[in-house]
């Protein structure tokens, strides 16, 4: 059983959590790329259950998309205390996908908070 929530446009602002960090992979099922990340993503998410990942499909959530300026898929998201930290293009590899969640885990949020005023 995956870890990984499928969330839309009205329930995408609830599910990311205020306090904690937050993986978002914006795909389509006709996408070759993207159907070869899933099995990374959902490996992902069974190994780090205090991370919440999420799955966005851009053909039924364009709107959510647009608004998170996803012009190409796959693209993973990357959010920690509900902000947005980063983004990656492209599928991941395994090894890529845990260095840029490690990266995330040790932003100092303070700084980060600093940057965005």
């Amino acid at each position: 059983m995956s870890n990984v929530l499928e969330s839309n446009q009205e329930r995408f602002a609830k599910d990311i959590p205020s306090k904690g960090i937050a993986v978002v992979d914006f795909w389509a099922s006709w996408c070759g790329p993207c159907r070869s990340f899933a099995p990374i993503f959902e490996s992902s998410a069974d190994l780090h259950p205090d991370i919440l990942h999420l799955k966005i499909d851009v053909d039924a959530n364009p709107e959510l998309a647009s608004t998170y300026e996803v012009q190409s898929i796959p693209t993973t998201m990357f959010l920690r205390d509900g902000v947005v930290v980063g983004r990656f293009t492209g599928a991941l590899s395994a090894p890529r996908l845990e260095d840029l969640l490690l990266q995330t885990r040790k932003l100092d949020m303070v700084k980060v908070h600093r940057q965005r005023k």
